[in-house]
C-alpha cells in the first residue's frame, strides 16, 4: 500500500513539474514576443491560442496532432517543447507521439525525426515517461486490406517500377505493409499526421491520395477543411492556399 502511495505521489510530482515547465516555456515565449514583436504576441494570444484552438471543427487532441506533425515536418524545434507538453495535456499518448515521430521519418525525413527525438526525450524525462509507455519496436501489425493494397501497389508499379524499382519496393514493403499497420497510432490519426505533414511541406502532388485515404479512415470533410484552416497559422497562408484547390477537387470527386 505504501509503495502504491509513493508511486502515485511520484506521478503527481512529475505532472506538476511538467506543467510548471510548460508554463515557464509559455511565459518565456510571451516575454520574447513582447520584447521583439508585441503585435505577434497579441495575435498569438488573441487569435491563435484564444480563438483558432477553440474552434469546434477539430478536437484539441486532433489540433495537437496536426501541430506536432507540422512542426516536425518543418524541423521547427523552438516551439516543440510547448506543443509536446500541450499534446500530452490534450490526451495524446506518449506512444502516439513516439509513433508520430517514427512515421514522419518516412514522410519528412530522418533528420527531422531525429531533431524531434532530441526534444521529445527531455519532455518525456520531465514527465517521468518511460519505455513502458512507448510502442514496441516490432508489434503485431493491424490487418491489411489485401485488395486495396494490391491495387495501390499495381498502380504505383506500372507508373514507376521501371524508373525507380527500389522506391516502389520499399513503398510496398516498409510503408504500406509495415509502417501504416503499426497499431500504436490509429489509421485515422496516422492519416491526419501524413496530410498535415504534406500540407506543411507544400507537397501538394501527394495530397489527393492521402486525403482520400484519410477520409476513408474516418476523417470527415469538415474536419479536413479545419485542418487546412489550422495549418494556415503554423505553415503559412501560401501552403494552406495551395492545398485548398487540391482538397476541393478531392471533396468534389468523392461519392456523396
Amino acid at each position: 500500500m505504501m509503495g502504491t502511495r509513493c508511486f502515485a505521489a511520484a506521478i503527481v510530482t512529475f505532472s506538476l513539474m511538467a506543467s510548471a515547465a510548460a508554463q515557464a516555456e509559455d511565459t518565456k515565449m510571451q516575454t520574447d514576443m513582447q520584447m521583439v514583436a508585441p503585435a505577434l504576441e497579441k495575435y498569438t494570444q488573441g487569435r491563435l491560442l484564444g480563438e483558432v484552438w477553440k474552434r469546434p471543427g477539430l478536437s484539441a487532441r486532433d489540433r495537437s496532432i496536426v501541430t506536432l506533425a507540422a512542426l516536425i515536418a518543418r524541423n521547427q524545434t523552438i516551439e516543440m517543447v510547448f506543443y509536446l507538453n500541450l499534446a500530452l495535456d490534450n490526451g495524446v499518448k506518449p506512444r502516439e507521439i513516439s509513433e508520430i515521430i517514427t512515421h514522419l521519418a518516412f514522410y519528412s525525413g530522418w533528420a527531422n525525426a531525429m531533431s524531434a527525438v532530441a526534444v521529445a526525450k527531455d519532455v518525456f524525462a520531465a514527465r517521468g515517461i518511460g519505455a513502458d509507455q512507448l510502442p514496441a519496436a516490432s508489434p503485431t501489425l493491424l490487418p491489411l486490406n489485401e485488395a486495396a493494397e494490391a491495387d495501390r501497389a499495381a498502380r504505383v508499379g506500372q507508373q514507376f517500377g521501371e524508373i525507380a524499382p527500389g522506391v516502389v519496393q520499399y513503398t510496398t514493403d516498409i510503408l504500406f505493409r509495415d509502417l501504416w499497420l503499426r497499431p500504436a497510432l490509429a489509421p485515422r490519426d496516422r492519416s491526419l499526421v501524413t496530410v498535415s505533414a504534406l500540407i506543411a511541406s507544400g507537397q501538394v502532388a501527394q495530397i489527393p491520395y492521402h486525403l482520400n485515404r484519410a477520409m476513408d479512415n474516418g476523417l470527415t470533410q469538415p474536419q479536413a477543411a479545419e485542418v487546412i484552416t489550422h495549418l494556415a497559422f503554423y505553415v503559412g497562408w501560401p501552403n494552406a492556399m495551395s492545398a485548398l484547390p487540391v482538397a476541393k477537387d478531392v471533396f468534389e470527386k468523392r461519392p456523396h
